[in-house]
């Protein structure tokens, strides 16, 4: 699927779905990373992650260009557009859109490679589970105020 036929996709959702046009663009962006799409204000335009289609299908694009649909057209009716807006709620129920894109398979390269240091109080034993590390020196248990060792570094 290219730009051309996700625009055409966006737009015959925006009228089955939501009764009315969707008059911008909608196009890929290889940028997103964490995300399946967003819907910029300032131009109205809606960005979609390509990853997303090509690992999860097309129903689950379906569904992040209907929460991105609903940002755009409450948006455009001067609405609540924000995902605490009670009006924004109410229309994704009304749609069926998901509130969350599901996660992609294989996690987040960020957090895969991360490290993990566990430190440990002398006194009471308390475990402190840190991504970086801490000056044993400088900081002390937050339970009983003992001394704190290195006790293990592991990979996630």
């Amino acid at each position: 699927m290219d730009d051309i036929e996700l625009q055409r996709l966006v737009e015959e959702i925006s009228l089955a779905e939501f009764g009315k046009p969707f008059r911008h663009k909608a196009y890929f962006n290889s940028r997103l990373k964490t995300t399946g799409g967003r819907y910029m204000l300032s131009t109205h335009h809606v960005e979609i992650n390509r990853i997303y289609l090509e690992q999860l299908g097309h129903q689950e694009l379906c569904g992040i260009i209907k929460h991105e649909l609903c940002h755009y057209h409450l948006h455009i009716e001067g609405k609540g557009y924000k995902h605490r807006d009670q009006d924004f709620k109410m229309l994704m129920k009304a749609v069926g859109a998901p509130r969350f894109c599901s996660p992609l398979p294989g996690g987040n390269r960020r957090d895969r490679n991360k490290k993990l240091i566990i430190y440990s109080c002398k006194n009471c034993g308390q475990e402190y589970h840190r991504r970086r590390k801490i000056n044993t020196l400088k900081y002390v248990c937050g339970k009983c105020r003992g001394k704190l060792v290195k006790v293990n570094e592991r990979e996630n």
